[in-house]
């Protein structure tokens, strides 16, 4: 290539190093990312704050929760409490100097947290688990991704927590809330269908006390019954340790101790292993998965850690006559007629309400829903014992 022809080339080519400076010398134009957030509304603020409130009562909650625990859960609920630490740092920083005084946190996280400080039991899991699932989080860019998870998974932690104490509470609580609720249920359907018969007050107290005692023990009994049935059923299931008697008086050319172990579960080389182990015939040199293990002593039974019969059967009498007389308590008070038994269902309405919303809580669903719920089925047993009691009376009459 000629002199000329690689003059013009040189001509006709940009100048890149012209081009960068004077484009460094010229103004920058922002690019849409680069360019200033803008200033925060006054309702931006004031959920900020909110959010930051909220944030601080949880870690307060997880803390609480955390001293009168040890070991894992206790780690738990401090990482928990330390990870709210992150979220409270995310809203001072968008705040800046805005933050201001420390806002109260809502009614609900104040509630929350002086159960932590003055219960600290499963029910306070329960409303930490539910205060995670409904975080508004996942609604709101100023919140980041990051944060969104943590949140949801919070609740899972939260739910595995939870789920210890309600595996504690599993038997005696659903023998009081069964108790209570079927004592709440059943005396106010008495009671109305007596009153619908056209009888006097007084024989709808006796009444009334009758259901109330004849339900309580009915209810202790059958409780009883049903768990110490349930524990010697399970009892039976349990191996017992007649194969160390019995091994060495068994014919090795027909050894049933093989299939004992096959019974249990065993594979047929662990089996052989173990019925060989137990006959004398194998040391314990072999594979250590298959070796005869020293026998261990008794683990506590589940069933007696969770609810005895005793305490099952004390629970439903307990309940069951707790919730039994709600419905009386008018006539106890001297009332009559509609209005005894208009005060009535409106006691037996707000119990119901409460033992359905505790059940609710404790599942990690809607207190509302459950209460709504319960409340339906029981006014509606009572509204159909009301009428067949008219029926009934009518016919009498």
């Amino acid at each position: 290539m000629s002199q000329d022809a690689k003059s013009d080339q040189n001509q006709s080519r940009p100048d890149l190093h012209r081009t960068h400076r004077s484009a460094a010398a010229a103004p920058a134009t922002p690019e849409p990312s680069q360019a200033p957030a803008a200033a925060p509304s006054a309702a931006d603020i004031k959920r900020w704050r909110q959010y930051l409130a909220d944030e601080r009562a949880e870690a307060s909650v997880y803390r609480d929760l955390a001293q009168n625990r040890s070991g894992e859960e206790r780690a738990i609920l401090l990482a928990l409490a330390e990870a709210e630490g992150r979220h409270e740092a995310h809203w001072l920083k968008l705040l800046g100097d805005r933050a201001g005084k420390p806002r109260r946190a809502t009614l609900r996280s104040q509630f929350v947290g002086f159960l932590a400080r003055h219960i600290g039991s499963v029910f306070v899991l329960a409303l930490a688990q539910r205060a995670e699932s409904r975080s508004p989080y996942a609604k709101d860019p100023s919140a980041t991704p990051a944060m969104v998870a943590d949140e949801q998974i919070h609740e899972e932690v939260v739910r595995g927590l939870a789920t210890r104490g309600r595996s504690r509470l599993a038997g005696t609580f659903r023998a009081a809330v069964f108790g209570a609720n079927d004592g709440l249920v059943s005396n106010l359907s008495l009671v109305m269908g007596m009153a619908a018969s056209g009888v006097g007050s007084t024989v709808v107290l006796l009444s009334g006390v009758a259901g109330l005692l004849a339900g309580a023990l009915s209810m202790g009994a059958g409780e009883f019954i049903s768990v110490r049935s349930q524990r010697e059923l399970l009892a039976a299931t349990r191996p017992t340790q007649i194969t160390l008697s019995a091994a060495p008086s068994l014919d090795i050319e027909h050894n049933e101790l093989l299939l004992v172990y096959l019974a249990r579960g065993m594979t047929q080389e662990a089996a052989a292993h173990r019925a060989a182990e137990r006959m004398g015939l194998l040391d314990c040199d072999c594979d250590p998965s298959l070796s005869l293990r020293p026998e261990l002593p008794e683990t506590p039974d589940q069933h007696e850690a969770i609810g005895t019969a005793w305490a099952a059967a004390a629970s439903s009498f307990c309940f069951f006559a707790s919730g039994a007389i709600v419905p009386i308590i008018p006539f106890l008070l001297g009332l009559t007629g509609l209005a005894a038994l208009v005060t009535s269902a409106a006691l037996v309405g707000l119990a119901l309400l409460f033992t359905g919303g505790v059940v609710g809580l404790l599942s990690g669903t809607s207190p509302a829903t459950r209460g709504l719920r319960q409340l339906a089925i029981g006014m509606g047993a009572a509204g159909a014992t009301y009428l067949l009691g008219l029926v009934f009376g009518s016919v009498i009459s």
